[in-house]
């Protein structure tokens, strides 16, 4: 490959895409893809305005408003500062190319947040250490990105904006491997997480505010298998009690998930215990009222009646205003963080597992939660309810009955011990 001339690049740092001012003769209007003739679909005449327009159709889904930016953003900034060519003038070889830098993005000072420091740390849009990666990516984050990617420039086509998708010679389909979780925590792993909860520090206020925070949130989401975005966006007054069959009450909680769906997660007895420590440490009622609308997860001294000192994560405005998903990613990937590093202090025979635990996320523990229902013989219809992976398709008439034994057998088997 070529390298640009410097007087072609278009830009020495990457810049987030509200940020991102591209000059006239590399911003794509003359793209050597661009469709001509016809009749475009969309008003765009440039690349930057074409993404935008794509990312305009999942701006009430905030996850995947997001994620679409994040992969449409890292091209259209390798396109430009690495090839220094307009993103609607990608070629089938420039995409392929593409695929191995992700893998390993150089030079990492430009593209990783922290490099020097290993990445892995997250900064504000607006912050200058602002980078496009974190770090890598894995195989199956690669295959996700150029599948978005393939969705873009799909959309660029039929919207008349583009000739022709550089990505379709690519789409191959291969044969379904077996399916196999491997993003999970093994039980015993799980254990060294819990244990290192249970050793956090309490000598502060500020202490036992983070203990007791973090202890629940992770209760919250493997017990509850609840994804951080989920986590972050639902409340404590969709917890609500009701009586079954056979006259016992049983708490759920009802949670607004992905894709705008609606799922009743078992609030088993073990969860509900851990909802009223939390809020018990927090000064407020052991059981939130209907409607409540406390966040499932609070900054540090957001609520009335806490002796904590105030959380860096906190941002004007009401008291209860919820952590944001990044800020309890963090806090997930920061305990993961710790465990791993307990388990390094025991010599290299523990290198391995402390390498696996390090690369462990919040959507770690739904897997786990999922591997472990299933290793306890909960009935994978079950499971799959719990996760909220399907709609149900028993009739209302069984529902009820099916949410029932649902509940039993999540209160019997699926437990955290703490």
């Amino acid at each position: 490959m070529s390298t640009p001339s410097s007087a072609s690049l278009v830009l020495v740092h990457p810049a987030p895409l509200e940020r991102l001012v591209i000059p006239a003769a590399s911003d794509g209007h003359a793209g050597t893809n661009r469709a001509t003739g016809g009749i475009a679909q969309i008003a765009a005449t440039n690349d930057l305005e074409a993404i935008r327009a794509w990312l305009a159709r999942f701006a009430d889904k905030r996850t995947t408003f997001d994620s679409y930016r994040k992969e449409a953003e890292r091209l259209l900034l390798w396109s430009l500062v690495q090839l220094g060519k307009p993103l609607s003038s990608l070629t089938h070889e420039d995409c392929l190319r593409y695929q191995r830098f992700v893998a390993d993005p150089q030079p990492a000072a430009t593209w990783i947040a922290n490099a020097g420091a290993g990445g892995g740390r997250k900064h504000a849009r607006g912050d200058a250490r602002w980078r496009p990666f974190h770090g890598p990516l894995s195989p199956a984050s690669i295959r996700q990105a150029m599948v978005i990617l393939n969705v873009l420039f799909s959309w660029l086509v039929q919207a008349g904006y583009l000739a022709g998708n550089p990505l379709a010679l690519s789409r191959q389909r291969t044969p379904k491997a077996a399916p196999r979780v491997t993003r999970y925590l093994e039980p015993g792993l799980w254990q060294e997480v819990k244990d290192f909860i249970a050793a956090m520090p309490q000598q502060t206020a500020r202490d036992r505010a983070h203990y007791h925070r973090v202890r629940w949130l992770f209760t919250l989401l493997y017990l509850g298998g609840l994804r951080i975005a989920e986590a972050g966006s639902n409340t404590m007054g969709q917890f609500f009690v009701r009586r079954d069959a056979d006259g016992t009450m049983r708490w759920w909680l009802t949670v607004h998930g992905k894709g705008d769906r609606e799922r009743l997660v078992p609030a088993t007895r073990e969860l509900m215990t851990e909802l009223s420590r939390y809020r018990q440490h927090l000064g407020m009622t052991a059981l939130p009222s209907p409607n409540e609308t406390t966040p499932l997860v609070l900054p540090i001294g957001s609520t009335a009646g806490s002796t904590t000192e105030p959380d860096r994560t906190k941002t004007e405005g009401p008291s209860h205003r919820p952590l944001t998903r990044a800020a309890l990613h963090t806090i997930v990937k920061d305990v993961f963080a710790g465990a791993a590093g307990r388990l390094r202090e025991r010599g290299e025979g523990f290198a391995a597992r402390a390498d696996l635990l390090g690369q462990a996320s919040a959507h770690w523990l739904r897997h786990s939660a999922g591997s472990h229902m299933a290793d306890q013989q909960v009935d994978l219809r079950l499971v799959r309810d719990n996760l909220g992976h399907a709609s149900l398709t028993t009739t209302s008439l069984y529902l009820h009955v099916d949410d029932d034994r649902r509940h039993h057998e999540t209160d019997e088997k699926h437990r955290i011990n703490w």
